[in-house]
């Protein structure tokens, strides 16, 4: 059974719709793009990969692919039930503690970017406590104009479109924002609460953390490898 919906968050469309608002079946639909590329290309080979927030799978099984080692992390049973050839394990992110390290700590699809500051804190927090020595924390931010840069749609090759239709403000510095997926033969709506964070505000809830940037991975800085400030 699906937790219930998160605060301001919401989705329609076909099939079961998530906590955070995300429809399994869209999710199911959409392709991985290069980030298993940029993933595999900023850490050891086979190492082993706690992905949190792994949804149906789409990263894990092309990093199973390419030889890593990956233990998938999503609070929707319903995601993990599309995620084969790897350990699962269903629960909210931000309270994770499987008391084992890994090599790598995956936070991608904008995590970080929680509306709640308490939900971001404990989403860092559970990347440090799962990070073996030697390791690294992998990110992904948003766009620096994702907010901003609305309405906009993107044509995918694949022959679906993505639209972010808008991005309000809805206090203490948090955004409710729209998106629609629009395929030729259904359409899905998110609605979720997200906060912008500057370059300088993301290093800072970092260093929060007990994390400071390494590097990072992109030229637009969407990917960042951080590791404990202990580290540097």
């Amino acid at each position: 059974m699906e937790r219930r919906m998160r605060e301001g968050h919401e989705g329609t469309g076909p099939g079961a719709i998530t906590p955070d608002g995300c429809a399994v079946e869209l999710y199911a639909r959409l392709p991985v793009g290069d980030e298993p590329d940029v993933i595999a290309a900023a850490v050891p080979a086979r190492a082993r990969i706690l992905e949190l927030g792994s949804g149906v799978g789409r990263m894990t099984h092309a990093l199973l692919e390419r030889g890593f080692e990956v233990t998938a992390v999503d609070e929707s049973a319903g995601m993990l039930e599309r995620v084969r050839g790897a350990r699962t394990i269903c629960g909210p992110v931000e309270r994770l503690d499987l008391g084992e390290t890994f090599d790598v700590v995956l936070l991608a699809s904008f995590l970080v970017h929680a509306g709640d500051v308490e939900v971001r804190r404990g989403m860092l927090r559970t990347c440090v406590r799962h990070l073996a020595k030697g390791g690294c924390v992998l990110i992904q931010r948003e766009g620096e104009d994702y907010h901003t840069d609305v309405p906009r749609e993107r044509v995918d090759p694949a022959g679906f479109t993505v639209r972010i239709v808008s991005a309000e403000p809805v206090g203490d510095g948090v955004d409710s924002v729209h998106a629609e997926y629009v395929f030729p033969d259904a359409t899905w709506t998110q609605t979720f609460r997200a906060r912008p964070l500057t370059r300088e505000q993301f290093e800072e809830a970092l260093a929060e953390a007990g994390l400071t940037v390494e590097r990072y991975l992109t030229e637009d800085r969407t990917w960042v490898r951080a590791v404990p400030v202990s580290a540097t």
